[in-house]
């Protein structure tokens, strides 16, 4: 049997691919060719057996496509292959599968390939495919990237290329998540395998563009890759579109992910819309998210059976937050239960919390592996925990193991543990790099801390000179007062200490107030001196007297002399008993000598 070629292949390659639906079922087209194919005419009848076969009659289309095969018509033969596989005679269709690709059918061969593979005859299969794929078959290379991924073949990305290229969707996303993982796993195992990449910064960019030809082909997880993509660009509007785009399609995930779009733009109706599809879907992320939503306004037992929905789809989420509902409401043991279940999954979060419950209830023996757990999981928090564990203990080496390891991930208060902990070792440099890592995370205390250092290192200042300019703020200076300003008294109180030393009595006072309001006893005894300078003795006493009461003998000394001079001695004596009570040595001192003397004045 000889097989006709170029004609065939135009049968097969042209007019096939080009025809539309519409003009398949015209009964003028088809009586044309009906006409002609059963005068004999080989093309005819190659014609009237697809246009048959596609709409389903298969009793009427294996005839023609028999007989146009009889005369050598390969697509024929192909389309014979079909008919046959259709109707389970698969050994036979491969028979006609094999005559067709022989002859240089690239579908038939793909076919050939395809029915191998099904087999379990790789090496066959990827004969028969590679055939297909190197006469530019788009399905036929798609296939074959499939076989050789399946193999780790380092051939995979060059036919999934050679697909998307011919406009193959499926092969345009694979070929994009490939790349994108390729980026995400730097020195991982990829999950296909690929040939080396030239220029790795070119990868996110040339995913998306894979991610935007099959999105725009209707594949709707490359629309919500792109979505992604753009969201974290911060392309918002376009990301909507691809998400929605998605998300219309069926795409639960771009239906949750356009919820929180929807919910960071304000529209929080809109976004729970979309989250209760996604729900309804089977996405725990979004179940999650309406939890969340209705928990916000109170509805506790609406956001409980949505967490458990998330939980009934996979999402370990879900029974954390259900714990974070239990405790807010004080149901320690569902809380405890949840936390339980949702760390026995791996929820580190929840290993860490359930730590905490165990150690607040006095178990600090049971909170100790789940605070392990959690932080050898990656948990900065419990990371952090188990340095205060430790540092309970007075394992000083171990806790500050575990304050290094969560400041090394970026946790303020860790940073703030090891810089203090450094200082007092005397490794200064060491100690302001953790300071300074602290203070700029937001800890007040390390700014004041990290101040204090460099304040140590400043000369004392001279005497002012007549017309100097004001100095600039130090670097110093300006670590107290972001301390200050987060309200922590003792930088407060150094603060005002630096105005009034630049004469800004006002800024001084203001300082000064504030933090004896506060409760700082330096704040409220500075406050008096400056009082009483301006000739406020009065509003000064009461700023003394709080000051004395919590345990400032310099306040109360003062008290004693203001009241030795208004003349109420018994009154003074109690204020120097105070301030012997209270010290210092020299206060001490004075006050002992002061009440001698209002003694013998009483006694007089």
């Amino acid at each position: 049997m000889v097989f006709m070629g170029d004609r065939a292949t135009l049968l097969e390659t042209g007019r096939f691919a080009r025809m539309r639906s519409d003009d398949a079922a015209d009964a003028e087209t088809e009586a044309r060719h009906r006409r002609a194919a059963d005068c004999g005419d080989a093309a005819s009848m190659s014609v009237l057996g697809s246009l048959l076969l596609r709409r389903g009659d298969l009793d009427s289309a294996e005839p023609y496509l028999r007989g146009a095969t009889a005369e050598g018509d390969r697509a024929a033969a192909n389309n014979l292959g079909v008919l046959l596989h259709q109707r389970g005679y698969a050994d036979e269709a491969a028979g006609w599968w094999r005559i067709a690709a022989v002859a240089g059918s690239a579908a038939a061969a793909h076919a050939l390939g395809r029915h191998y593979r099904e087999r379990g005859d790789e090496p066959a299969a990827e004969y028969w495919l590679r055939q297909s794929a190197e006469q530019g078959h788009a399905l036929g290379a798609y296939a074959l990237a499939d076989l050789l991924e399946h193999r780790g073949d380092v051939g995979a990305e060059r036919w999934l290329r050679a697909a998307a290229e011919q406009g193959h969707r499926e092969a345009a996303y694979r070929l994009a998540r490939l790349i994108d993982r390729r980026g995400e796993r730097a020195g991982a195992e990829p999950d296909i395998a690929v040939e080396p990449e030239a220029d790795p910064g070119a990868g996110s960019a040339e995913a998306e563009q894979w991610y935007r030809q099959a999105a725009a082909r209707g594949h709707r997880r490359a629309a919500l890759h792109l979505g992604a993509i753009l969201e974290k660009r911060g392309e918002l509007k376009e990301a909507g579109r691809w998400y929605l785009t998605s998300a219309k399609d069926g795409e639960a995930k771009a239906a949750c992910a356009l919820g929180f779009l929807l919910r960071d733009a304000g529209d929080e109706e809109s976004a729970a819309v979309w989250w209760l599809r996604a729900a309804q879907d089977g996405d725990g992320n979004a179940a999650n998210a309406l939890g969340a939503l209705h928990a916000a306004r109170g509805e506790t037992q609406t956001a409980e059976r949505w967490y458990r929905a998330a939980m009934d789809a996979g999402d370990d989420n879900g029974a954390y937050n259900l714990a974070l509902l239990c405790a807010a409401q004080e149901r320690t043991a569902q809380a405890e239960q949840w936390y339980r279940r949702a760390a026995y999954a791996g929820h580190r979060e929840a290993a860490n919390a359930l730590a905490v419950l165990l150690l607040q209830a006095g178990d600090a023996t049971g909170a100790e592996p789940w605070f392990s757990k959690a932080a050898e999981a990656g948990s900065v928090d419990a990371a952090f925990n188990l340095g205060i564990l430790f540092a309970s203990r007075d394992d000083d080496r171990t806790a500050l193991k575990w304050y290094e390891r969560a400041a090394a991930a970026g946790h303020t208060e860790a940073a703030l543990q090891v810089g203090m902990a450094l200082l007092r070792d005397g490794e200064e440099a060491a100690a302001e790099r953790h300071l300074r890592c602290a203070a700029g995370g937001g800890s007040a205390e390390a700014a004041f801390r990290l101040a204090t250092v460099l304040d140590a290192r400043q000369p004392p200042p001279g005497a002012p000179v007549l017309g100097e300019p004001v100095a600039e703020k130090t670097e110093c200076e300006e670590w107290y007062e972001r301390a200050a300003a987060q309200g922590h008294r003792r930088a407060q109180v150094r603060v005002g200490m630096l105005a009034a030393a630049r004469g800004d009595q006002e800024g001084a006072a203001r300082w000064y107030r504030e933090a004896a309001e506060a409760g700082s006893r330096n704040g409220a005894f500075n406050l008096g001196l400056l009082l009483a300078r301006e000739g406020r003795e009065r509003e000064a006493a009461l700023w003394w007297a709080r000051a004395a009461h919590a345990g400032h003998g310099r306040a109360a000394l003062r008290l004693a002399l203001l009241a030795a001079r208004c003349g109420e001695l018994a009154e003074g004596k109690r204020w120097c008993a105070r301030a012997v009570e209270l010290g210092p040595a020299e206060v001490a001192e004075r006050a002992a000598r002061l009440r001698e003397a209002l003694h013998e004045e009483l006694t007089a």
